[in-house]
């Protein structure tokens, strides 16, 4: 047996810039396919609090930050919309919603290409 043959190597998978990458797709195929993969925004954030330590003190820890609150904060301004659609106006709050979270994505995503961290505001 060779010596180093059960060691498991370490370049296997994704870097961290990959993995933020396929964060901000799984989000963006999640909103744009109007939630018929809704299951592929869950997964994105599910995969942003499993990296989050991981990437603490990287560039890309903003990142994860952005994606997290731009769910929790869409997920209540859509679940609001969904109350006030019973009196004719959540139609119209839930469009702004879907437009800021798609907003938010493209923001961050492209800071992301950019080498950046996205800057904190809207």
């Amino acid at each position: 047996m060779i010596q180093g043959d059960d060691t498991p190597d370490m370049d296997k998978g994704l870097n961290q810039r990959q993995l933020v990458h396929l964060m901000y797709g799984l989000f963006a195929v999640g909103i744009l396919s109007a939630g018929i993969f809704g299951a592929a925004v869950l997964a994105a954030v599910v995969l942003a609090y499993l990296k989050r330590g991981d990437m603490v003190g990287t560039v890309y820890a903003g990142h994860i930050d952005w994606i997290i609150r731009t769910f929790w904060w869409g997920l209540l301004w859509l679940a609001l919309s969904a109350v006030a659609s019973m009196i004719f106006v959540g139609f119209v709050t839930g469009l702004v919603a879907v437009v800021w979270i798609i907003y938010r994505i493209a923001k961050g995503w492209l800071a992301h290409w950019a080498g950046e961290t996205p800057l904190p505001g809207l």
